[in-house]
């Protein structure tokens, strides 16, 4: 389990100085802020009273577990020097949660009110496809990858990296598989030939 000590600027054992442990600290909550006000309350009061047709199969309760479990997973690893990267990697890996959470947040501000945490189509869905969503067709998950391999490496443990990295692949891909199942459905051959052009997560890659 994540207990305070162990994300607090109080635990610098698990961390290369005082200042990184701090720096930690700010980005982790500030990804737990962005989660419920970026990816929560926001969309909810954008969507107001538009009616959704809810199709999530277990999918958000799926993710919450798999989270919880990679996060307690990567902590314990660093916390019993499991699998241990070099200090360095710290920084780095700060650098990539932070830039997780800007993708995030950016994907879910692009799509407005089409976003939702509970998969669901609204009766006037429409495909978006500016800002990263030329690109990737899931990259609120692309922030989410980032921001836990970074996760990982600022805890220093390439096993926590390794764990947290499986665990995303199967929930979220599960997510992904039901998502663009349901955008099939409602949009037709509109979603197939975007998916032809664009990628799931990693531009050009995967």
């Amino acid at each position: 389990m994540i207990t305070a000590v162990q994300v607090s600027p109080l635990a610098p054992k698990l961390f290369p100085s005082s200042a990184a442990a701090l720096i930690f600290s700010v980005v982790f909550f500030l990804w737990i802020l962005s989660e419920i006000v970026g990816a929560w309350i926001v969309p909810s009061l954008r969507r107001g009273r538009a009616r959704t047709t809810r199709r999530d199969r277990g999918s958000i309760l799926f993710i919450y577990v798999g989270v919880i479990a990679s996060f307690g997973i990567a902590f314990s690893f660093a916390g019993a020097d499991i699998a241990k990267l070099p200090g360095w990697v710290c920084y780095p890996g700060i650098i990539l949660m932070a830039a997780g959470i800007v993708v995030r947040q950016w994907s879910i501000a692009v799509l407005g009110r089409f976003f939702s945490g509970v998969l669901g189509v609204q009766k006037d869905q429409t495909l978006v496809e500016k800002g990263p969503y030329r690109y990737v067709r899931h990259p609120s998950y692309t922030g989410a990858l980032i921001f836990f391999v970074g996760l990982g490496l600022a805890l220093q443990s390439w096993g926590g990296v390794l764990a947290l990295a499986l665990i995303f692949a199967v929930v979220y891909g599960y997510r992904m598989y039901l998502e663009e199942k349901v955008l099939v459905s409602e949009l037709g051959e509109v979603y197939i030939s975007y998916s032809r052009r664009t990628k799931r997560l990693i531009p050009y890659v995967l």
